[in-house]
């Protein structure tokens, strides 16, 4: 039992974070806090994250010697330091962010710090982890499935010739229409007035130039590809047929589709959904709203850069956000 205020974890065969909400449905019990915990996706690396974990945390150390081991190469040691290029490597930096997220949940439930929770989100990768955290599968099983994701959406990059750019300050149906004029896929819904739009690199450039002539905010992203668009549907497929042969559990927290931004509790449709989002849109900020509109009082970031907080500042700003990246932020 942690400190006054803090619930244990329930036990479970099936359970390794122990963190369990009470719901009636899509509802939660009660008036107290309901916590919402956000994990970070690909871009959000840093190289360092995670070492003051590693070196201060028992519990977080012991998944980064469970990643070694499950990998087969030494993930602590490339986030840790780098080089920053093979951190930045799709097949690298994907299960990155999925241990270093979890490993953030570790050393809050080791210090007792971590209150009940009932729902977790993620963008992107993030909805793994989420994933992971809600025990629809265990840590290893996880690490293998987002292994395995990385590893398909870098060959899908590899083999196109894929771009992707941000639209500042502009209503979803203004980047539908650039997005249809120029044959390229909105591809990030993150927040109010930021969306990114992904495909292939002369369309995206057409789009950007056209955008930038008619007063638009837009910039070109450094990234290796066009995610979340129809270049990937080769990862998709691929991906598809891999999480086949891998079992599903209900969540026991909350959880939130990135394809169709609301809540999903059946193990089936969970395993769907994480492959349709390889190629579909992320609302990011769909998300986000299903998780208030269900009772969220408080998100906490578990990931590097703040970014999920900043989104969630843009999209409404009487939200309650923390950010949590390292070891000193745990008691900040």
């Amino acid at each position: 039992m942690g400190p006054p205020g803090l619930l244990a974890a329930r036990a479970s065969p099936r359970s390794q974070f122990g963190l369990d909400s009470r719901r009636s449905g899509d509802c939660l019990v009660g008036s107290r806090m309901a916590l919402a915990l956000l994990f970070a996706g690909q871009g959000a690396q840093r190289l360092g994250m995670g070492k003051s974990l590693h070196d201060s945390s028992g519990a977080a150390r012991a998944l980064y010697g469970e990643a070694r081991e499950v990998l087969g190469w030494d993930l602590a040691k490339v986030s840790f330091e780098g080089p920053e290029s093979e951190l930045t490597e799709t097949r690298v930096c994907q299960p990155a962010l999925f241990v270093h997220g979890l490993a953030l949940v570790a050393a809050l439930k080791e210090r007792g710090l971590l209150p009940r929770v009932d729902m977790a989100l993620g963008l992107s990768l993030g909805e793994v982890t989420a994933c992971a955290a809600a025990d629809v599968f265990d840590f290893q099983t996880g690490l293998r499935i987002v292994a395995e994701r990385g590893r398909l959406m870098q060959g899908a990059c590899e083999r196109s010739t894929g771009a992707m750019a941000a639209v500042i300050g502009k209503p979803r149906d203004a980047v539908s229409s650039l997005c249809l004029e120029f044959d390229v896929e909105a591809a990030n819904f993150n927040a109010p007035g930021q969306i990114i739009i992904s495909g292939e690199k002369p369309k995206i450039a057409a789009a950007v130039a056209a955008a930038k002539d008619r007063g638009m905010r837009v910039m070109e992203l450094n990234v290796a590809g066009a995610y979340h668009s129809r270049l990937m549907e080769p990862a998709r497929a691929a991906f598809e047929a891999f999480l086949r042969g891998i079992p599903f559990a209900a969540p026991r927290l909350q959880v939130f589709s990135n394809a169709t931004g609301r809540a999903v509790s059946d193990p089936a449709e969970i395993k769907a959904a994480l492959a349709r989002q390889v190629v579909s849109p992320v609302l990011w900020e769909d998300c986000m709203r299903s998780a208030a509109a269900a009772g969220a009082s408080e998100f906490w970031e578990l990931g590097p850069g703040g970014v999920l907080a900043g989104l969630a500042r843009r999209t409404e700003r009487s939200w309650v956000v923390r950010s949590m990246a390292e070891y000193a932020d745990l008691a900040a």
